[in-house]
């Protein structure tokens, strides 16, 4: 079952400080902060641009058991459908299950929120 996922946006200069912050207890965590986090507006854009949220909803509709099926059924190139979909794996959105000889892609997250601040 896919869930929601919580994403934030900082600066890399920022968010070291507050990640440093946070180790020396100067900084108490709630739990409601995001579990990820990216640098720039942009950089979040990249990974869930319209395209790769298709995909997505590709992969969490038509179930597909292997990224040979999911790269016909997509019509995307099989290399680079590995890499977006291994680079959505690095922020816990997809999950790829080796099962026998192929990779099964699985949607982890289907709700996205994100925080951030001028």
């Amino acid at each position: 079952m896919a869930k929601e996922m919580k994403i934030g946006i900082m600066p890399r200069e920022d968010f070291q400080a507050y990640t440093l912050a946070v180790a020396r207890g100067e900084k108490k965590l709630t739990g409601k902060e995001p579990k990820v986090w990216f640098d720039s507006v942009e950089s979040m854009a990249q990974v869930l641009s319209t395209k790769n949220r298709e995909l997505l909803k590709i992969i969490q509709e038509q179930k597909p058991e292997s990224l040979t099926e999911l790269a016909a059924e997509s019509g995307r190139r099989l290399a680079n459908l590995s890499r977006t979909l291994k680079n959505m794996e690095r922020y816990g959105i997809v999950e790829l299950d080796k099962e026998g000889g192929s990779v099964k892609p699985k949607v982890r997250v289907s709700k996205f929120h994100a925080v951030f601040s001028l």
